[in-house]
């Protein structure tokens, strides 16, 4: 009587291969594996080792028991003590060790730590606990070749977008199932304001593949900057060829983002190529991003020249780069101030993410109005002021408190006390000249 029902076997790993992509070999091995410890079990004895080869085809089942080949340098008589505290040599055991003049008899040319078979009995008959044993062994192993699998599949796919369907949620997480793995959309990878239902299709990032204790971990975002990257590169094809580079990326995700490119080739336009004709291009990924827009600016070695492009739609006047501190002064009109600093201070923040250098945004008077380091601080202002207060801008600071600073650089600088009290003076003694 057959150990196994063919038939079924082969068709079950047949189903292994296509859905999990477990090779035939590696569950067979793991049949042959969970069928020594078995026979070792039942009908073996302490310390051996049992090898068995199993053929899926035709059923032939062979066990055979392994001895490797040592000498009186790796081990030591089973009566004999430790010579000394560094003697690491295991004790000989009969089952698992052959000294090698013994070895040389049955093959010549046999070495040290060769492992040297010797055939058993074929057994087909093994009790409960054994059977059991080798069931959990199979399935340790399926496990095992399942988990190396989709390491070697999704691994090799880390910075790609990859396409799933949301399968449950939990504390925040969102789980996906992308077809042969179920990954996970961490809250803090999630757009914000986004909202997801069981079985809706989702696409995101690849962040990476870690391997743990519970099994595999696939990791996505749809946060991160290169998720916008890419879908750039799946709806430019000069981006995907790369005659179109991208510089750089900043995101807010769910509110806005900015997008530096570059062209290697003079007659092909960055920002158009991303643009497309008549904004078809961006509105798809703006669409996919929820609504989030989208600013395309082209990069340049100059960097006074990638400032101005970084804060558009603003127009800017002039500029000037304090290359020690890595600052630069942007003059605009005073119609252009909301453009530069945008909503919250968001544009000139952004801006001055993706170009690395510190914005200050001066209205045309002279006045500062906006700096990109403050812009990421900045509360709302009051559009009313009480009669005799002074317009101040408040900055909040990390610890919630509010402190005002007062405008600077104003044409014609405040004067001190002293100062007005000799004017005082002046304007008196003229007075007395007077009359």
């Amino acid at each position: 009587m057959a150990l196994f029902d063919l038939k079924t076997l082969n068709s079950a790993l047949d189903e292994l291969q296509q859905e999990k992509g477990i090779s035939r070999e590696s569950v067979v091995e793991a049949i042959a594996t969970a069928l020594a410890a078995a026979y070792r079990r039942e009908y073996g004895k302490r310390g051996q080792i049992i090898r068995a080869t199993f053929n899926p085809e035709t059923g032939d089942l062979e066990f055979r028991q392994a001895k490797i080949v040592v000498d009186e340098t790796l081990v030591r008589k089973e009566d004999e003590e430790p010579t000394s505290e560094e003697d690491h040599r295991s004790r000989f055991n009969p089952e698992q060790h052959i000294m090698i003049e013994d070895a040389r008899r049955i093959k010549k040319d046999a070495a040290l730590d060769e492992e040297i078979s010797f055939p058993l009995e074929t057994k087909e008959e093994f009790g409960r606990i054994a059977a059991q044993a080798a069931k959990q062994v199979i399935m340790q192993k399926i496990r095992e070749a399942e988990r190396a699998s989709i390491i070697s599949e999704y691994g090799e796919r880390e910075g790609e977008i990859v396409t799933g369907h949301v399968q449950r949620f939990e504390r925040g997480n969102l789980y996906i199932d992308l077809g042969r793995a179920t990954a996970v959309l961490p809250y803090d990878e999630q757009i914000p304001g986004e909202r997801y239902r069981q079985g809706e299709r989702v696409r995101a990032l690849l962040l990476r593949v870690d391997e743990g204790v519970r099994g595999t971990f696939i990791r996505l975002s749809r946060s991160h900057p290169r998720f916008l990257t890419k879908l750039f590169e799946a709806e430019v094809p000069e981006l995907a060829s790369g005659v179109v580079e991208v510089k750089g990326v900043v995101r807010e995700p769910g509110s806005r983002a900015k997008i530096a490119v570059f062209s290697n080739e003079e007659h092909v336009d960055p920002v158009g190529s991303l643009v497309g004709q008549r904004g078809v291009r961006v509105a798809v990924v703006t669409s996919e991003l929820g609504g989030e827009k989208i600013d395309v600016v082209e990069w340049s070695e100059n960097p006074s020249e990638f400032v101005k492009e970084a804060l558009k739609p603003a127009q800017v006047m002039e500029i000037e780069l304090n290359e020690e501190e890595s600052r630069a002064t942007v003059q605009v009109a005073e119609d252009q101030q909301s453009l530069a600093i945008g909503r919250g201070g968001q544009n000139v923040r952004l801006a001055a993410r993706l170009t690395g250098w510190k914005i200050d945004i001066r209205s045309l008077g002279g006045e500062q109005v906006e700096t990109g380091e403050s812009a990421e601080k900045k509360e709302r202002i009051p559009a009313d002021l009480p009669a005799g207060e002074t317009p101040t801008t408040k900055l909040a600071f990390a610890d919630g408190d509010l402190e005002d600073v007062v405008e600077q650089d104003r044409d014609v600088p405040a004067e001190t006390p002293e100062e007005k009290a000799v004017e005082k003076e002046e304007i008196q003694e003229i007075k007395e000249d007077v009359e």
